[in-house]
């Protein structure tokens, strides 16, 4: 954990009150992350996130910011879960039956252009369907088969994604996350204090939750 940077908070000025049981000292002007509270938490979440996978559920992950993206978008993949990783979608959880429309006309123009009746078009009509495809599958592409709202959401940067937490929220939709020093623990149901800038940080926290829901799905599968 400390190799991989998870520790290193933000500037003393920026720290949330509510994280203070969480934080071990100052180095620099910035606050250090208690790890043993790290670990302990961590494991917490990863045993929930087990339960839930092992049940079949549906985790949304969530990662906006540069460094997350790439990273969450290949956790979505390789486990087979909901993502959305370029911004969040508003009303995705709030006005889901609305946005689940643009989902399926997206999925009606993908089985068009791969159906005969394609080329029926015209070579302008066709491009425009391509560009239209491109349009939607960049934004609703990582939840494509999200059939139904989420049972949990997993938030890997949460100071950039509060409207998706809001929604979440209002939704009774459960919420993990990650929280620097700059986040408020007490907004979500599983608080992972840890650095979540640094890529090398991201990585080592995905990492255990890709282990962990890819081994719950395959115990569940045997079962």
């Amino acid at each position: 954990m400390m190799g991989a940077g998870l520790h290193f908070g933000h500037k003393t000025s920026k720290t949330h009150p509510r994280m203070k049981p969480s934080i071990t000292g100052v180095r620099n002007g910035i606050h250090i992350i208690n790890l043993e509270k790290t670990r302990e938490n961590l494991a917490a979440a990863l045993a929930a996130l087990a339960d839930l996978a092992m049940e079949g559920k549906t985790i949304l992950l969530v990662g906006t910011k540069v460094q997350a993206k790439d990273l969450v978008r290949e956790l979505g993949q390789e486990t087979g879960l909901p993502h959305v990783t370029d911004r969040w979608i508003g009303g995705l959880l709030t006005n889901f039956e609305t946005v689940g429309k643009r989902i399926v006309h997206l999925k009606d123009l993908e089985q068009k252009k791969g159906g005969e009746e394609f080329q029926k078009y015209t070579k302008w009509e066709q491009h425009e369907m391509e560009e239209e495809i491109k349009r939607l599958e960049a934004k609703f592409g990582g939840v494509k088969n999200l059939q139904k709202l989420p049972d949990a959401m997993f938030i890997f940067d949460l100071e950039k994604n509060q409207i998706a937490l809001r929604e979440a929220r209002q939704k009774g939709v459960k919420v993990f996350a990650i929280v620097d020093t700059d986040c408020d623990p007490a907004s979500v149901d599983y608080a992972i204090p840890a650095n979540n800038d640094a890529v090398s940080s991201l990585s080592y926290i995905i990492e255990k939750v890709r282990d962990t829901i890819l081994s719950a799905k395959s115990r569940a599968a045997v079962q």
